[in-house]
């Protein structure tokens, strides 16, 4: 299958580890340049810069999705380096599993905690996508993915600011893809996947309990590796992607 993603310019944001690092190398092994955005590790960044084919063809930029300032500046540094923005894939998030907010009803929740936290997951990937899409409309081609969970759709227990950031998200999308000029937006929506972050929670006995029954819920017997979702992501932001358009689509073993 031709992507025809040969030097495209890519923004991967949050592409330092899991879905955003596996789908960063399958980028560059289909010939494009990629663009990561790190939060905090920076050296991690500018190590995967060199997997993905060095300062010529890849580069690290800081980028929080809490301050549109640094949202803002990263996407200038990009368009600055490579000329342009072909493809987003909005990757970023401000959420961390063992988080004592996530173990809060929401009703005891400080709202200025709540709200800010809500804004940046949303808002942060709006002004991304802002920022890219009159480049991509003046090219006449532009592929969007945002990254999304299948949380929004089934729910956990005091996870509303996460389930509710993300289904913004397909609203967002939804209307987006009307935007036309050859853009294509879409949502991809993962499971549990076994990243990083997931081998830290197999250490402690009860959180490897949570994901021994999600496994069970699975109808596929398996948690998803990160290339299984980078894979799908790097077809809808490539030309063999023709006319998907608005699609939530879950990559979670049938979840």
């Amino acid at each position: 299958m031709d992507t025809g993603l040969k030097d495209k310019r890519v923004l991967v944001t949050g592409g330092t580890r899991g879905i955003g690092r596996a789908t960063a190398l399958r980028f560059a092994g289909e010939g494009a340049r990629v663009a990561i955005t790190y939060n905090q590790s920076a050296d991690e960044a500018e190590r995967l810069v060199e997997e993905l084919g060095g300062p010529d063809r890849a580069l690290a930029v800081p980028y929080d999705l809490r301050d549109l300032a640094s949202v803002d500046a990263a996407v200038a540094t990009v368009t600055e380096a490579f000329g342009g923005v072909d493809v987003l894939i909005a990757n970023a998030l401000w959420f961390r599993w063992g988080d004592p907010e996530d173990q809060i009803l929401f009703e005891d929740l400080d709202p200025d905690r709540w709200t800010a936290r809500f804004r940046a997951n949303t808002e942060g990937h709006m002004r991304t996508v802002q920022l890219v899409l009159k480049g991509m409309k003046a090219n006449g081609w532009g592929r969007i993915v945002l990254l999304s969970s299948v949380t929004a759709f089934y729910g956990r227990a005091k996870s509303e600011l996460y389930s509710s950031s993300k289904t913004a998200l397909h609203g967002f999308a939804r209307s987006l893809m009307w935007t036309r000029n050859g853009v294509l937006v879409n949502v991809v929506a993962p499971g549990a996947t076994k990243t990083e972050l997931m081998d830290e929670l197999l250490l402690d006995p009860v959180t490897r309990d949570l994901v021994t029954r999600e496994v069970e819920q699975t109808p596929s017997g398996r948690l998803s590796e990160p290339d299984d979702i980078a894979k799908l992501i790097v077809f809808l932001g490539s030309e063999a992607n023709g006319n998907v358009n608005g699609e939530v689509i879950h990559t979670a073993g049938g979840r």
